[in-house]
């Protein structure tokens, strides 16, 4: 009888350990993601950011026309009307940018950019019309 309670207490103090090194692993855990979690808050980066290149500045002007144009919304905010002005703007500024980059960009830049133009103006003229 000794023997079988001494082996039910050593069950007990390895789940007690067991327990308590769970416990550090997970106050550990929940340490870091509090960590990487104000470090998103604060707006710093863990990965560095991509080459600024004139596909990224057209996209970037893109993405804002879309925007203006209604095509694309905020998850969670009320779709909003669309900013004809604002759009006609961003595009007038990928417009300037093809006319001032005439002559200067490769055969895939220049399709890029015309190709994107050519769609921003079919999106204004249907949300305008």
């Amino acid at each position: 009888m000794a023997e079988e309670e001494k082996k039910e207490e050593k069950k007990i103090i390895v789940d007690e350990d067991w327990k308590k090194e769970a416990q550090k692993e997970k106050d550990i855990l929940a340490a870091k993601e509090e960590s990487e979690k104000k470090a998103e808050e604060q707006g710093k980066r863990h990965e560095p950011l991509p080459e600024g290149n004139l596909a990224a500045l057209v996209s970037m002007l893109t993405t804002q026309a879309l925007f203006a144009l209604g095509f694309l919304q905020i998850k969670g905010q009320e779709p909003r009307e669309p900013d004809l002005e604002l759009a006609k703007y961003q595009i007038d500024m990928l417009e300037t940018l093809q006319e001032k980059t005439k002559g200067n960009l490769t055969k895939a830049e220049e399709k890029v950019l015309e190709n994107t133009l050519s769609e921003l103006h079919m999106g204004y003229v249907k949300v305008a019309g």
